[in-house]
């Protein structure tokens, strides 16, 4: 299932920021690859695509530097519903 998931992400930051490549960067927020307004589109589009709702409590750095702790985020939120 994580697999799965992770692939959607990387469709989902491609769309928001194509030219940043999401695969080799081990940290999206420190290094300025994804900001607040990033971060915002990509809650969304998660909620939206796995119908999901994320809490505002886990929209910290923690989730968002790599594309394995959003996949993280993602199948945490799907197991608490």
């Amino acid at each position: 299932m994580k697999i799965e998931v992770v692939e959607k992400i990387y469709k989902i930051l491609l769309e928001i920021r194509p030219e940043v490549d999401f695969r080799k960067s081990t940290a999206f927020i420190d290094d300025d690859a994804l900001d607040s307004l990033d971060i915002i589109r990509l809650v969304v589009a998660l909620d939206e695509l796995f119908s999901i709702s994320i809490d505002g409590s886990d929209i910290v750095p923690e989730y968002f530097n790599t594309i394995e702790g959003v996949a993280d985020l993602v199948v945490k939120t799907i197991g608490k519903n």
